[in-house]
């Protein structure tokens, strides 16, 4: 009988149930299931599929990516660990909103952010979906400890971050909502490199399940 202690991971947008990082989780952790499954790109039904896994999988650690840790911050009642958390994409999805509705945009937004082969988020850029981007990030953001939430959080973001730019990705948010000690910064991308994954965030995850020492930073 498989006793580990069970740690949902939230993909972020376009990501899997093959996305890299609980791969390379996955073969090295111990005492963790990492589980990974594809959900809808449309926010209200990303929701219900979350909170029935949530339900299921009881998880002891939620892990968030990029887009996805909005759905990983809304999960109340457990510890959270946020990987280039993009906290402020839903504002960009819903203020480009009218633009789906133009002649051929969706399609050419599809076609621009169609994800790679395999078992990953099918992205459809409508007027509808986009739209409710708006609603994802204020429920998420109510669980933050600025509204008052008791749950803890912290999150991993990449100097090299090229998302910080137009501020998709924007340390200062972060800070607003959940406070100055609640991040740390490592040398490399949005897409956490492989010896970040096993060098920090894999430890992190196994000292907050309760299975190691959180010690690399």
């Amino acid at each position: 009988m498989n006793h580990n202690k069970n740690v949902l991971y939230i993909h972020g947008m376009g990501g899997g149930g093959d996305s890299r990082i609980p791969a390379i989780l996955s073969e090295h952790i111990t005492g963790c299931n990492v589980i990974v499954r594809t959900y809808d790109f449309d926010p209200e039904v990303a929701w219900q599929q979350i909170q029935s896994w949530t339900e299921e999988l009881k998880p002891t650690v939620v892990v968030g990516e990029s887009l996805g840790s909005l759905n990983a911050i809304r999960i109340k009642g457990v510890p959270h660990i946020l990987v280039s958390p993009s906290l402020n994409a839903p504002l960009y999805l819903g203020y480009l909103a009218p633009l789906a509705l133009l002649p051929g945009m969706t399609w050419l937004l599809d076609r621009i952010y169609r994800p790679r082969e395999g078992d990953r988020q099918r992205l459809h850029f409508t007027f509808s979906t986009m739209r409710k981007f708006r609603n994802l990030r204020k429920a998420a953001l109510a669980n933050s400890p600025y509204s008052g939430s008791n749950d803890s959080f912290f999150a991993f973001f990449g100097r090299h971050d090229h998302y910080r730019r137009s501020g998709i990705v924007s340390i200062r948010t972060w800070r607003r909502y959940f406070g100055e000690e609640s991040f740390a910064l490592y040398d490399g991308t949005h897409f956490m490199e492989e010896e970040f994954v096993l060098s920090l965030l894999m430890p992190a995850i196994m000292e907050t399940a309760g299975v190691g020492n959180f010690s690399s930073l």
